[in-house]
């Protein structure tokens, strides 16, 4: 069975970019524009993995990583985000919340790559 993604952005163009890459990777992509949303899809399908934005639409995407969190404290997040953070912010501020942080600049094979690891790592 292929690994379910949840990607959670209020950008479309964000959204069809991810489910593209992602889908050719081989894994099952669902899309949500906004936390409330996401939770609806979460509520409906068992997911693997979660890649959100930092910066929604009328929300913010550490409230809904915590919310997760909550619901699913071994679920592995990734933050896809124009927001740059350091490695000491990402450190000290963010690693307990997140699995992985990705700049949404940065080449979609990085990002990939991460997926596969935490994938992997959350079957073991």
């Amino acid at each position: 069975m292929k690994p379910t993604i949840l990607t959670i952005d209020d950008e479309d163009v964000i959204l069809r970019m991810l489910y593209e890459f992602l889908e050719i990777q081989g894994y099952t992509v669902l899309a949500a524009h906004s936390p409330r949303e996401a939770k609806e899809v979460m509520a409906d399908h068992t997911i693997d993995l979660i890649i959100t934005d930092l910066q929604l639409e009328n929300s913010d995407g550490l409230e809904l990583v915590e919310e997760i969190r909550q619901l699913n404290p071994d679920i592995p997040v990734v933050l896809l985000t124009g927001v740059w953070f350091d490695e000491h912010t990402i450190d000290a501020k963010l690693s307990h919340k997140i699995s992985a942080y990705h700049n949404k600049t940065a080449p979609l094979n990085e990002l990939g790559v991460s997926v596969a690891r935490l994938l992997a790592k959350s079957s073991e």
